[in-house]
């Protein structure tokens, strides 16, 4: 998922350096039926970026999802939450 919103990113002329975008990743895992399985994955980004470009930013976190191989191979059976966390480059 990351990966894929850094390439939407990229395309936007956002860079996406590791002293400017980290994703923190946490999961639910539940007893369904006596099985464990992950039922939910969180996840927020940080990125710093110029104030001119918060709209790209968000505009490619708004659509990232669909392009992501990942979050598609598994949304039917596990719930996904993201969010987007912006910061002024300084």
């Amino acid at each position: 998922m990351m990966g894929t919103l850094a390439a939407v990113l990229a395309k936007k002329k956002i860079r996406t350096f590791q002293d400017r975008y980290v994703a923190t990743v946490t999961g639910d895992i539940e007893s369904v039926a006596g099985v464990l399985k992950i039922v939910r994955i969180n996840v927020r980004y940080d990125l710093k970026l110029p104030a001119d470009k918060r709209a790209d930013a968000e505009d490619a976190f708004n659509n990232y999802i669909t392009l992501c191989p990942a979050a598609q191979s598994v949304v039917a059976a596990i719930k996904i939450t993201h969010e987007l966390e912006l910061a002024d480059d300084a």
